[in-house]
């Protein structure tokens, strides 16, 4: 009977010990992981034509306290500088810890930046470049001939381009007749997605050689020559 005692005693013991780790002082906790820190992913130092979208959309990582991505975190945006627009401007991390939004830059500003941000962590800044026009050239109808009277043969196109040749849309192209009459159509048009406009130039009654120009707000204005026979 005596040595059934030990084990009598062990298991008393170990059925005692759920009961014991149940009073207040003996419970373990784990505390859940918090954010802790906000990370670029994608989307800084991009340049594009000012008030146009960037190519690359910009991506936020949230991290928690343990090292791992965190979910459902939310996360905002805003512009610090050049006027842009930012979409969505709060949104919350994916699976991923993940945010994405869209930045279009504003108009007439080179230096541009946001700001992203979430609750506890300190903010990341993001920049871009927004590309200037610079240049107004002739992609194609320089120097052309055709009976007076008559519409030149090829279309004109001309193209507004910021610095690195970065094509730049939505700039206003002014034409106007500086010698041997005849017509422009259209006189006025808006660059397109690759910073061009098309013109038909028909040419005036006078034979010999014949001038336009074409200004786009302060750059140019350049000189588009042709000669009726």
């Amino acid at each position: 009977m005596r040595s059934a005692r030990p084990t009598t005693l062990l298991a008393v013991l170990f059925t005692a010990i759920p009961t014991l780790m149940a009073f207040p002082g003996c419970t373990k906790t784990t505390e859940a992981p918090a954010a802790s820190r906000l990370t670029i992913v994608q989307g800084h130092l991009q340049q594009a034509a000012a008030g146009t979208l960037l190519p690359t959309p910009v991506v936020l990582r949230v991290y928690g306290t343990d090292g791992m991505p965190m979910a459902n975190i939310p996360v905002s945006f805003n512009v610090l500088a050049g006027g842009g627009a930012i979409d969505p401007p709060t949104a919350k991390s994916d699976a991923n810890g993940e945010v994405k939004a869209r930045w279009t830059l504003g108009p007439g500003y080179q230096v541009q930046t946001v700001v992203g941000s979430a609750p506890g962590v300190d903010p990341v800044t993001l920049s871009a470049l927004g590309v200037l026009p610079t240049d107004i050239t002739i992609a194609q109808g320089n120097n052309q001939s055709a009976k007076a009277s008559t519409a030149l043969p090829v279309q004109l196109v001309l193209r507004v381009t910021g610095g690195n040749n970065v094509p730049i849309p939505g700039q206003t192209v002014a034409l106007t007749i500086t010698s041997g009459g005849g017509s422009l159509s259209p006189q006025s048009a808006v660059t397109n997605n690759l910073g061009e406009v098309t013109v038909r130039w028909t040419l005036g009654p006078q034979a010999g050689l014949q001038t336009a120009t074409a200004t786009s707000g302060t750059v140019g204005p350049i000189t588009i020559t042709a000669v009726a026979n």
